[in-house]
C-alpha cells in the first residue's frame, strides 16, 4: 500500500529509502522539493503530482526531510503516525552514527519494517466506525447546555411487520364500508343548479361572442409599442456609433495629437524598478524609535512587529510553544499589510516548521531568528521563478520569421487593463517595436475609443523615421457585439502581413464568477495560444486577490485543451501608488499562482510602469 519512503538531507544527499513498488517515484520527490520545500510553502504537509500523494515531514535540528509516497485513491490512516515514529527512530540512529562518523553506511530496514507492520496490522485490527445518533453528536451537547431546551428523544424504529398503515387505509374487521353522502334533493337544491347551469350558458355565449367578433372584425387595432423615455433605440445607437471601420482591414489610421514629448526616450531597456530609498529610510526611523524608547524603559513599544519579543532571549531550542505568541503577532502584522488572512496563516505556518526544534545560538535572540526566516520565504515567494524578457523573446519571434508576439490582458473590471496596455505599448516603442493593438472589448461602452486616444497619442509620441513608412502603432477593431476570439485571430494575421513585432489583446473586465465571460476568455486563449497571458490586479485588494487569481486559472484550465492547458504566465500589479507600504496584494498574488509580477503601475502617465523590487516589498512588508 505504500510506495514509497525516503529520507534525505535537506542539501539533497539521500540516506535511507523503502520502495514498494517498481515503478520510480523519482520525478515525484524532485516535485515535492521544487514546488513546496524550495519555495518555503512547509506550511502544508502533503503535495499531490498526478496519481500520487506525498506526505512529508522536515527535522530541523539535523536539516532532515521525511517523505511517504502512496495512491492518491488510497486513504492511509497511519502515514501521519508513520511519518512521527519513523523521525524519532532514526533520528536517534541517525545522532549515534553521525558521532561515529559512518552516517553515510545507515542501514533502517529492520527498524521501518517493524514499525510499518505494526501500524497495518492496528489499523487491519480496527472495526469500522458506527454512526453517531444525534444524542452523540456536539449539536446535542450544545442544545442541551442552552437552558429551557430538551433534546427531542429519538423513537425507536418499528419492526417492518409492526409498521402500521395510514389511518385512512384501515377498516374495522366485520364493519361495513361507509357510503358517500348523497347530494341534498329539493326544491332549493334544483333552485341552486338552474342558476348554475343558466350562468354557465352566459358565460359561454358571451366568450363565443367575444371570439367571433375579434374573427371577423377586419379592422382590429394592434397595440402600439410602448416608447420609454431616456432609452437609445437601435437605429440610435448605431448612428451614435463612432467605431466603425474605415476601410476594408478594419484598421484606423492615427491622425496627429499634440501630446508632450518629453516623455520620450525615458523608458529605453530594461524598466527601473520601485525605488528602495525611501522605504529604506522609514525603516531605519522606525528601527531607532525602537531603541531609544526601550533604552528609556516606556511602556508603550513602537519598534514594529517584532517590538513585542525584546524581552525573550537565545540560547534554548525553539519549540512551538515558544513561538505561538510571535506567530500570532505576525499574522496580525501581515494582515495590516493586506496580505490576505489564508496567505498570512500560511506563511506563519512554514516559518514555524522551519524553525521547529532548531537550537538558537547563545547571543541571537528568538526576535532576529524569527525576523531572518520570515525575511527570506518572503524574498523567496516574490523572486521570479523564470525570467520573462519580453524584449528578448520579441526579438527571438522578430529574427525566426514567425508570427508576432502575443500578450493577452485579462483581470477584472475597472483595475486599468487599457491603461497599463498603453503604457506596454509605450515601452515597447521605446525598444524600436512595432506594436499593433487589438481592441477585443467588445463589451463596455467606450472600451474602443479609450484604445483609440491612447493610440493617437501613442504614435504622436512615435512617428516613423521617414515619411511613407507604416505607422509605428496601430489599432485594431471591429466595434461591438463581435467574438472577441475572432477579433484577435483576425488582429493576428493583420499582424502578420503588415510585419507588426508585438499584438497587445485588450479584453474586457470580467468577475471572476462569471461562467460566459470566462467561458469566452479561455475560448481566446485557446483559440490564439497566446505567447503571454498577464493577469492585471489592483495593489489595493486582500483577500480578493486569491478568490480572483484562483478562479481565473481554474477557468482557463477547466475549458482549454487536455494536452495544451494554459493558465497566468505573469501578473500586472496597477495603482501601486496609492497604497503607502501595504504591500501585501503582491505577496498574496505571487504565493497564489506561483508566476511572477512582471510590471508595476505607479501613475497615470506612460513612464509610471516599472519592475518590482522585492527587497523593497519586503522591506515595506516588515517595518
Amino acid at each position: 500500500m505504500l510506495d514509497l519512503f525516503t529520507i534525505f538531507t535537506k542539501g539533497g544527499m539521500v540516506l535511507w529509502y523503502f520502495q514498494g513498488t517498481a515503478f520510480s517515484m523519482a520525478q515525484s520527490v524532485n516535485g515535492l522539493v521544487k514546488a513546496v520545500i524550495l519555495q518555503e510553502r512547509v506550511g502544508v504537509n502533503s503535495y499531490t503530482h498526478d496519481s500520487l500523494t506525498l506526505k512529508f515531514r522536515l527535522d530541523n535540528e539535523f536539516d532532515l526531510v521525511f517523505v511517504a509516497v502512496y495512491q492518491k485513491m488510497i486513504q492511509l490512516a497511519y502515514v501521519d503516525k508513520l511519518l512521527e515514529q519513523v523521525q524519532l527512530a532514526f533520528r536517534d540512529r541517525y545522532k549515534n552514527e553521525l558521532a561515529n562518523g559512518a552516517c553515510l553506511a545507515l542501514d533502517f530496514s529492520r527498524e521501518f519494517n517493524g514499525i510499518l507492520d505494526e501500524l497495518e496490522s492496528e489499523q487491519r485490527s480496527q472495526e469500522p466506525r458506527k454512526m453517531r445518533t444525534f444524542n452523540e453528536s456536539k449539536k446535542a451537547d450544545k442544545i442541551q447546555q442552552q437552558p429551557n431546551v430538551d433534546v427531542i428523544p429519538e423513537k425507536p424504529m418499528l419492526p417492518q411487520e409492526e409498521k402500521t398503515p395510514p389511518v385512512a387505509m384501515v377498516e374495522e374487521a366485520g364493519a361495513e364500508p361507509k357510503a358517500k353522502p348523497k347530494p341534498p334533493v329539493g326544491p332549493v337544491a334544483r333552485t341552486a343548479a338552474g342558476m348554475r347551469k343558466a350562468a354557465n350558458k352566459r358565460t359561454s355565449s358571451s366568450t363565443v361572442a367575444k371570439q367571433s367578433s375579434v374573427t371577423t372584425s377586419p379592422k382590429s387595432r394592434s397595440k402600439e409599442k410602448r416608447v420609454w423615455e431616456g432609452v437609445v433605440t437601435k437605429e440610435e445607437a448605431s448612428s451614435l456609433d463612432r467605431s466603425s471601420t474605415k476601410g476594408g482591414n478594419g484598421c484606423i489610421e492615427v491622425p496627429e495629437y499634440q501630446v508632450d514629448y518629453s516623455m520620450v526616450g525615458q523608458m529605453k531597456g530594461d524598466l527601473k524598478s520601485l525605488e528602495e530609498e525611501e522605504v529604506e529610510s522609514e525603516v531605519e526611523s522606525e528601527e531607532e524609535e525602537t531603541t531609544s524608547e526601550s533604552k528609556q524603559n516606556t511602556s508603550k513599544n513602537s519598534g514594529g512587529v517584532f517590538s513585542f519579543f525584546m524581552n525573550l532571549a537565545g540560547g534554548k531550542t525553539i519549540t512551538q510553544d515558544s513561538m505561538t505568541p510571535i506567530l500570532e503577532k505576525m499574522k496580525e502584522h501581515l494582515i495590516t499589510k493586506n496580505v490576505a488572512a489564508e496567505i498570512a496563516e500560511k506563511l506563519c505556518t512554514s516559518v514555524a516548521g522551519k524553525l521547529d526544534g532548531k537550537v538558537v545560538g547563545t547571543f541571537t535572540g528568538i526576535q532576529s531568528t524569527v525576523r531572518a526566516s520570515l525575511e527570506e520565504s518572503l524574498v523567496q515567494i516574490l523572486s521570479p521563478k523564470r525570467r520573462v524578457d519580453i524584449l528578448r523573446d520579441v526579438m527571438v519571434k522578430r529574427e525566426g520569421g514567425s508570427q508576432p508576439y502575443v500578450i493577452t490582458f485579462c483581470g477584472v473590471n475597472g483595475v486599468g487593463k487599457s491603461t497599463n496596455l498603453a503604457k506596454v505599448a509605450f515601452w515597447l516603442l521605446e525598444n524600436g517595436h512595432r506594436v499593433l493593438i487589438a481592441a477585443c472589448d467588445t463589451f463596455r461602452s467606450g472600451a474602443v475609443e479609450q484604445l483609440r486616444t491612447h493610440t493617437h497619442h501613442l504614435d504622436s509620441l512615435h512617428k516613423p523615421a521617414r515619411e511613407g513608412a507604416p505607422p509605428s502603432i496601430m489599432l485594431y477593431e471591429r466595434g461591438y457585439g463581435k467574438d472577441a476570439s475572432g477579433i484577435a485571430m483576425e488582429a493576428i494575421g493583420f499582424a502578420q502581413q503588415q510585419g507588426f513585432d508585438v499584438v497587445l489583446v485588450d479584453t474586457a473586465g470580467r468577475m471572476q464568477d462569471n461562467e460566459p465571460l470566462m467561458r469566452a476568455l479561455a475560448k481566446l486563449i485557446r483559440v490564439n495560444n497566446p505567447d503571454l497571458v498577464l493577469f492585471v490586479g489592483e495593489a489595493l485588494v486582500g483577500n480578493e486577490a486569491v478568490d480572483q487569481l484562483t478562479k481565473f486559472n481554474r477557468a482557463l484550465v477547466d475549458h482549454s485543451d487536455g494536452d495544451n492547458q494554459r493558465v497566468v504566465d505573469g501578473i500586472v500589479l496597477t495603482k501601486f501608488d496609492t497604497i503607502d507600504d501595504k504591500v501585501g496584494a503582491a505577496i498574496s498574488m505571487t504565493y497564489t499562482t506561483g508566476q511572477p509580477i512582471v510590471f508595476v503601475g505607479t501613475g497615470q502617465k506612460y513612464v509610471d510602469l516599472k519592475s518590482l523590487n522585492v527587497h523593497a516589498v519586503v522591506s515595506a512588508l516588515l517595518k
